[in-house]
């Protein structure tokens, strides 16, 4: 280990000491950019859904609830919701691979209705977030509920790829064909949906690797004088490294990521204590940074003090350029948990924004959405105050779409011309506001509205006084455009924008934004359609 990176980590550490109670009284810079995530777990309904969809009324019931959680996160200032999608060999959406995970009915294999995960996308998009399908890999299900699985699953059509472990089967990483089945189940999740990534949940071997029951596959397949540990991190990296690939062949904006365990190795002043992704369960989590088959990783640092920090500090200097924002144990706050007070968790969410790393995610949402300690509401009010997007993947693709053009306003709808852009997956669009004159769009205080899909917004004319507007294009990558500037004045000679008035302390997003009618919302895709047939002509 690098002597100078240690030296790096403890002082890091020393400075968290002495100045953070001084730097968590003063007011934080609120970022134009940072990954807000929160993984949504649906296995045994966890966090969603509740209600089993087994009629039109439970079915509603059920997208109400996943409704009412969007909401949720998204005015608690969450950007990215990774939604479990493969659970334990099995699935959110009508797969041709696998069985219909039992929380959507209370049944293997039964189907729901509809399609849970393109409702989920595109309600999460209706929203102004992103949606990342969270991918269970390894683990395949208990063997007590193997039998209850149906026809379609793995213990029936693909039996010779699980390996039992404790009371789980597992596919072992180290056939080759366990590599070709996840990357079909990732092909056609990134294929048939549009998500905004990936993430791989357990993509590594299973705790107490040392009794996994691989000997047969390692003296077949591993080449003679490597080490099993070599051959098993090789094996995760091989599987990480094809589905990467493919990805980006299908969709290259498509961002993948993971959640190793919270700690990488051993520090040369901090031991992980046997408990790391590296040497205790194969997982070579920065060298996929390094290599490049890996845009974000989400660590599970559910620890505190010496167990945080260092191995905080660590995962940035090794980030090779890319994005780590650390998975933070917010259920160690419940009461039937460790009952951290909300201090622990203030602490690390402004250490890490002070130290440069790119955001942070919750673990997991029901915590959140429950207020657990006054989370959720110092959050909304403090830590998320204002909007972020998250940060720019340049290395995928680095050149911003092109400016939106011809603005209009008129009764309470702005609308304006779509931007082009060189990559595929579409463009989006930011909303900004400010009293200022030309809105500064790179001030967080000024985002009112992230990630629209379509070229209108629509505001109150009540509150329509005093402010100036500008729109910004944004590609899936994450690369914004310049902003075309509305002016509010009426003798300005552009476009008659209503003035807003606003509180000295008020927020332009919570008083501008009128969600559009689903009528409105028709309307104007319709005259959308008829723009770009008059541009084709």
């Amino acid at each position: 280990m690098n002597i100078f990176f240690s030296h790096v980590r403890a002082r890091a550490f020393l400075y968290l000491l002495l100045c953070l109670p001084s730097l968590m009284l003063a007011e934080s810079t609120a970022p134009k950019r940072e990954l807000r995530a929160v993984w949504v777990t649906t296995l045994s309904g966890l966090d969603w859904p509740r209600t089993k969809a087994t009629s039109a009324t439970t079915r509603a019931q059920q997208q109400r609830e996943l409704c009412q959680l969007l909401d949720q996160l998204q005015a608690a200032g969450i950007n990215t919701v990774l939604l479990q999608t493969r659970v334990r060999g099995s699935v959110i959406y009508p797969s041709t691979i696998e069985p219909w995970d039992v929380a959507l009915t209370g049944s293997f294999d039964l189907d729901p209705g509809y399609d849970p995960l393109r409702f989920a996308i595109e309600e999460t998009h209706r929203r102004g977030m992103e949606l990342h399908a969270w991918v269970v890999t390894i683990p395949a299900f208990k063997q007590a509920v193997a039998k209850q699985m149906g026809n379609r699953s793995l213990v029936k059509k693909h039996p010779e790829l699980l390996r039992k472990h404790a009371d789980m089967y597992y596919l072992d990483p180290g056939l080759p064909a366990t590599a070709d089945y996840l990357l079909h189940i990732c092909h056609e999740i990134v294929s048939r949906y549009d998500i905004d990534g990936l993430h791989f949940d357990y993509i590594r071997y299973p705790e107490n690797a040392a009794s996994f029951n691989d000997a047969a596959t390692f003296k077949r397949y591993a080449a003679k004088g490597v080490s099993k540990a070599f051959w098993r991190r090789e094996n995760i990296t091989r599987i990480v490294r094809r589905i990467y690939e493919d990805i980006k062949a299908v969709k290259p904006w498509v961002r993948v990521s993971s959640s190793p365990v919270g700690k990488y190795a051993d520090l040369t002043r901090f031991s992980s204590r046997g408990w790391n992704a590296r040497d205790a369960v194969h997982q070579d989590a920065e060298g996929w940074l390094r290599a490049g088959i890996h845009d974000i990783l989400f660590p599970m640092m559910y620890f505190d003090g010496v167990h945080f920090y260092p191995f905080a500090a660590d995962w940035q200097e090794q980030a090779a350029g890319r994005f780590v924002a650390p998975g933070l144990g917010i259920y160690f706050m419940h009461p039937n948990e460790k009952n951290w007070p909300l201090s622990v968790i203030e602490r690390q969410l402004h250490y890490l924004r002070d130290q440069g790393l790119a955001g942070q995610c919750y673990f997991r949402s029901k915590f959140l959405t429950d207020n657990v300690k006054g989370l959720y509401e110092y959050l909304r009010n403090d830590f998320y105050a204002f909007p972020a997007l998250p940060p720019a993947c340049t290395w995928l693709d680095n050149i911003a779409p092109s400016v939106p053009t011809h603005a209009e306003a008129a009764d309470g709808v702005l609308t304006w011309q779509p931007s082009s852009d060189n990559m595929g997956g579409g463009v989006r669009y930011n909303v900004y506001a400010s009293r200022v004159w030309p809105v500064d769009v790179n001030n967080a205080r000024n985002l009112v509205a992230t990630l629209l899909s379509s070229t209108h917004f629509a505001y109150n004319r009540l509150a329509a006084m005093g402010y100036y507007f500008a729109v910004t294009a944004i590609d899936r990558c994450g690369n914004e455009s310049g902003a075309l500037q509305f002016t509010a004045h009426p003798s300005a000679p552009s476009v008659g924008q209503p003035r807003l008035q606003l509180t000295p302390d008020g927020h332009v997003r919570d008083l501008i934004h009128r969600p559009l009618s689903t009528a409105e919302r028709k309307q104007k895709e319709k005259e959308a359609k008829k723009a770009a047939k008059k541009r084709k002509r």
